[in-house]
């Protein structure tokens, strides 16, 4: 299973959030300009997400975006979710045990795609944003030169 730019992206941009919005509204530009990623294309990540709950906006000179739940409370399994959808490795197994094949009687390999699926979505729902922000500031901290 390959995640799409979406979500590798989306999750680095909740990340830049949940560090620099911490006082306050941090614009699209900035979150840009520090992780790379095309204002445009970042825009479309950030409307998912705010749909999803997840980013608020403020509009006005002092505006810009920031995170609508708080760090231990967003896993990242709910960010991949929400712009990725389901993270299942093949599309004959849904999150919810119902089968999508007419083969599914017969074929062995979905134990297979069931337990793959069932270690990424233990993974990830497991890891919090806070725990991403925490891993990321131990990294700054041991360079200091960024």
């Amino acid at each position: 299973m390959k995640l799409s730019t979406k979500g590798r992206y989306g999750l680095r941009a909740m990340i830049d959030l949940a560090i620099n919005a911490k006082d306050s509204q941090i614009s699209i530009k900035n979150i840009s300009e520090r992780q790379n990623i095309s204002e445009n294309y970042l825009e479309q990540i950030i409307a998912i997400l705010k749909k999803n709950g997840f980013v608020k906006s403020c509009r006005g000179a002092q505006g810009g975006y920031s995170l609508n739940v708080e760090t231990v409370n967003i896993s990242v399994g709910d960010i991949l979710r929400a712009l990725e959808g389901d993270l299942n490795p093949v599309d004959c197994i849904t999150v919810n045990d119902e089968v999508q094949c007419s083969e599914s009687e017969l074929c062995v390999t979905k134990y297979v795609w069931k337990r793959i699926s069932d270690s990424i979505n233990d993974v990830v729902d497991n890891i919090t944003l806070e725990d991403l922000v925490q891993e990321q500031e131990r990294i700054d901290a041991c360079n200091p030169s960024k």
